[in-house]
This record gives C-alpha cells, structure tokens and sequence, in this order.
C-alpha cells in the first residue's frame, strides 16, 4: 500500500471515531453529514443523520436521498451497509453488518452486507442482522430482529421477524426530515 492511501485511510479513521466520540452530539444535520463524508461515507440529498447515532465502517455506508435516520443508532457498515433513497430508520436501531464465526479457533470476524431498499420503514428498537436484504417500501416492525431478506412491500415483526402483512400504500411520499438542532 502505498503512503498516500495509508495516511488517507488513517485520516478516514481518525474522522469516524472522532464522529462517533464527538461528532454525533453536534446539533447540525450539515455538520454531521460532511463529517462522516470525510470519513468516505456516501449520504445522498436531503437525508439527516439525527444525534447519538454511532457508524462504524464509515467508508461502507452508502445512504441515498431523503433518508431519514433516528436518534442513537448503530449502523455497523464495516461489511457494507447501502440505505435507499426515502428510507424510515427510527431511533434506536441497530443495523449489524459483523459478527465471529464460533467455530474458528481464532474467533474470526466474519462481515456480511445489509442492503435497504428504497422506501422502507424500520420502526423503533429494530435490530438488523448481517446479510439481510429489506425489499423495496417493506416495513419492520418495532423490537422486531431481522435474520433474514424482507421482500419488497413485506411487513414483518417479531422475535425472529415474520411476515404479518403488506403493504398496500402507493409509496409516493418524501419522508425528509431535518428539523433545525437534531
């Protein structure tokens, strides 16, 4: 590797954890945004990043326009985490993209992607687990944990997540939100 890129990763890095330790408490969308951009993450128009939420892998979130992300959420992108455009992430939730394989003996880390539709809804205290793919306007329910793809228009819920539903509305709304010091 050469020097150039060493150092520009070593300044990603040192952007993602500053953000995480400082960034996230500042009161402006603006500011948030251009951080975790320094740090190499990709964050589409007119989406917000709401205070207290924690990223890591910063340069493997891809985040589309017009998304809206809560209050105090982890988006572990370490293994690729890409959000659509128009997306719903509640507060409190935690999108997974990592874990270790139990059967190594080295506990190995083992990193998978987590790819959100366009148009979804992920309701309050939602955990995402790695490899899960969420369909195009699916909708997961609050406390709900996700182990597994969601398609398109699905509704889930639960512990683990299972279909309850569809959803039957036209998904032509903007759900852009980006009030002044959150």
């Amino acid at each position: 590797m050469n020097v150039k890129k060493a150092i520009q990763r070593r300044i990603r890095y040192a952007a993602e954890v500053t953000f995480n330790w400082v960034g996230t408490y500042v009161p402006s969308h603006f500011v948030r945004q251009h951080w975790m951009e320094t740090a190499g993450s990709s964050i589409g128009l007119g989406s917000s990043i709401f205070m207290g939420t924690k990223i890591f892998g910063a340069d493997k979130l891809r985040i589309g326009a017009d998304t809206s992300i809560g209050f105090r959420c982890v988006l572990d992108s370490r293994g690729g985490l890409t959000v659509g455009d128009r997306v719903v992430v509640a507060s409190d939730v935690q999108i997974i993209t990592g874990s270790h394989d139990v059967h190594s003996d080295g506990f190995d880390a083992v990193f998978l992607p987590v790819d959100i539709g366009n148009s979804a809804w992920i309701a309050s205290r939602a955990t995402i687990l790695q490899g899960s793919r969420i369909g195009e306007g699916a909708v997961v329910a609050a406390a709900s944990l996700v182990r597994q793809d969601v398609r398109p228009r699905e509704i889930v819920a639960g512990v683990p997540a299972r279909r309850v539903g569809e959803r039957s509305s036209s998904l032509k709304y903007n759900p852009r939100y980006r009030p002044a010091f959150y």
